[in-house]
């Protein structure tokens, strides 16, 4: 099984039924299974912060939900995290390529890089960074706890992670 089936079965396994996404390269695979699931309503946004409040509507109205997006718009979304998703307490998984770390092909990713772990910190949001494919034997009890807890979680997958095993 490919991690982009992978993370979509532990997605389905966690009754998530509404994902919202914004493209990236390295989350493509992803985003195209995430599209091709028959169980999984697939919208995608144009910000991050527009996904966010698509999926508060989603869990409002009865549907678990997560996004996919990079950390380069971590920044943008702060005011729609804290006053929409933590405020109301809405469990919402983020699946995020973090782009700019070690083995990052494009220069001028990297500095948001330099802050996001601060930033998610800052904001007391669980945050787990998968290096490698094995990582993601983890995702399925990482989903299970932001629901549990009604509280959103950040995975923050590298490029050595897409790059493989």
């Amino acid at each position: 099984m490919s991690i982009n089936q992978k993370i979509v079965n532990d997605f389905i396994k966690n009754k998530i039924k509404f994902v919202t996404t914004v493209p990236c390269k390295q989350l493509a695979g992803v985003i195209e299974e995430i599209d091709s699931s028959e169980d999984i309503f697939h919208i995608p946004s144009n910000k991050e912060d527009e996904g966010m409040g698509l999926c508060a509507g989603a869990y409002m109205g009865g549907k678990r939900s997560a996004i996919i997006m990079q950390n380069t718009a971590i920044g943008v979304t702060i005011n729609t995290l804290v006053t929409l998703i933590q405020y109301y307490n809405i469990p919402l998984p983020m699946l995020i390529s973090y782009r700019g770390e070690i083995g990052e092909p494009v220069a001028c990713q990297v500095e948001m890089a330099v802050h996001t772990k601060a930033l998610l910190n800052q904001l007391n949001i669980p945050t787990y960074h998968f290096h490698s494919q094995n990582d993601a034997e983890e995702l399925d009890l990482i989903l299970n706890h932001s629901f549990m807890a009604k509280k959103p979680v950040a995975i923050l997958t590298d490029a050595n992670f897409w790059q493989g095993p």
